[in-house]
C-alpha cells in the first residue's frame, strides 16, 4: 500500500477534522476547552466508513456513535460514583469483551472496540466536578451526530466499499467457524484488558486504563471473523510501541512550554487530520499524531505534571501491547 494517501483518503480526514472542528470551536467559544475530551470521542464516528457507500457508511458511523456514545456514559457515571481500580478493570475487560462481539457482527471498519473502550476508560478517570453524566453524553452524542450528518452531505463524493468479508461466503459450516473465531477474538480481548489491568494496579502505575486501551490495539488487526494472524498482531503491536513513543515526543515539545488551553484544544483539532489520514496506511506513523492528541485533552480534562504523564504513557503502552500479544499467542487462532 503507497504511504503517500490518495486524495479520497484527504477528502476523509478532512470530513473527520471537520466533525471536530465545529464542536470543539463552540467549546472554544464558550470557554469550555477542558470538555474537548467529550467531543474528541464523538468525533471518531466520523473515522467509520471510510470506503464505504452512503448507506453502509450511515448505519456503521450510526453502530460507531452508538459504541462511542456508550462508553462516554459508562464512564463518566463510573467517574460521578467514584467507582475504585477493581470496578474500572471489570467494567474496561466486559466492554471490550462484548464489545468485541458486537463489533464482528457488524462489521464495522475499523474493527473492534478500541475506540469504545478507550472512551469508557478515559472518561471514568476524569474529575466528576468537570461536567456530569449527561453533559458529557450530550457533548459526545451531539458531536457524533453531526458527524453522521456531515457523512451524509458528502455521499456523491465516496467511492464503492472493497472490503471482502471472509465471514460473508454462504454456508452453515463459514458460519460456524466464523462465530467460533469471533468467540475467541472476544476471550482475547477479556485476558488482554483483565491483565493489562492488573499488571498496572500492582505495579502501581498512573492511568492503568491506558494499559488496558493499549491492550486492545494489537488485536484490533483481528476483525469481523478473520482467522489469527500473530505475524501481523506483533506487527501492529511494533507499530504502537514505535509511534507512541515518537508521539510522546512530540508531546513533550507542546507541553513543556505549559502553554494556555485554547492552544492545546486547537492543537489537538488539527491533530485529528493527519491521525485519520494515515490510519489506515501506516499506524505506527498515524500513532505519532494520534499520541499527543490524547494527551492533551487528558491535559485539558486533568491537567498533571508533564513528565510523569509522559512516563505513565510510555509504560502502560509496554504494558498493555505486551498483555494483547500475550492473549493471541494464548488463545488458538486454528479451528476444527
Amino acid at each position: 500500500m503507497p504511504l503517500v494517501p490518495p486524495s479520497a483518503d484527504r477528502r476523509h480526514a478532512g470530513r473527520v477534522l471537520l466533525g471536530l472542528l465545529v464542536p470543539g470551536l463552540v467549546l472554544l467559544g464558550t470557554g469550555r476547552p477542558e470538555l474537548m475530551l467529550y467531543a474528541v470521542f464523538g468525533s471518531f464516528t466520523g473515522m467509520y466508513g471510510r470506503r464505504e457507500g452512503p448507506a453502509e457508511r450511515l448505519r456503521h458511523q450510526f453502530h460507531g456513535a452508538g459504541m462511542l456514545v456508550t462508553g462516554v456514559a459508562l464512564g463518566a457515571t463510573l467517574a460521578v460514583t467514584d467507582a475504585g481500580s477493581g470496578v474500572l478493570l471489570v467494567a474496561v475487560t466486559g466492554f471490550a469483551t462484548l464489545g468485541s462481539l458486537v463489533t464482528d457482527a457488524l462489521r464495522l471498519r475499523p474493527g473492534g472496540p478500541f475506540f469504545g473502550i478507550f472512551a469508557l476508560g478515559a472518561t471514568a478517570t476524569v474529575d466528576p466536578g468537570l461536567v456530569g453524566p449527561l453533559g458529557a453524553v450530550l457533548i459526545c452524542a451531539a458531536t457524533a451526530t453531526w458527524c453522521l450528518a456531515l457523512g451524509l452531505l458528502s455521499a456523491a463524493h465516496v467511492t464503492t466499499c472493497s472490503f471482502h468479508y471472509p465471514g460473508a461466503v454462504a454456508g452453515h459450516s463459514a458460519r460456524v467457524v466464523e462465530r467460533t473465531r469471533s468467540y475467541k477474538q472476544a476471550l482475547r480481548y477479556a485476558v488482554a484488558t483483565a491483565a493489562a489491568g492488573l499488571a498496572g494496579l500492582v505495579l502501581g502505575v498512573d492511568h492503568a486504563n491506558w494499559a488496558m486501551t493499549a491492550a486492545a490495539v494489537p488485536l484490533a488487526i483481528v476483525t469481523a471473523g478473520d482467522p489469527l494472524d500473530l505475524r501481523a498482531v506483533v506487527e501492529r503491536a511494533g507499530h504502537r510501541v514505535a509511534g507512541t513513543f515518537a508521539g510522546l515526543v512530540v508531546t513533550a515539545v507542546v507541553l513543556l512550554p505549559e502553554p494556555r488551553p485554547a492552544v492545546l484544544a486547537l492543537v489537538v483539532m488539527v491533530l485529528l487530520f493527519p491521525t485519520e489520514l494515515f490510519l489506515s496506511r501506516h499506524h505506527g506513523i498515524a500513532l505519532g499524531f494520534f499520541t499527543p492528541l490524547i494527551m492533551l485533552m487528558t491535559e485539558l480534562a486533568a491537567p498533571a505534571e508533564p513528565l510523569g504523564l509522559l512516563l505513565a504513557r510510555g509504560v502502560d503502552t509496554v504494558l498493555g501491547v505486551a498483555a494483547g500479544v500475550a492473549a493471541a499467542a494464548l488463545v488458538p487462532g486454528r479451528e476444527r
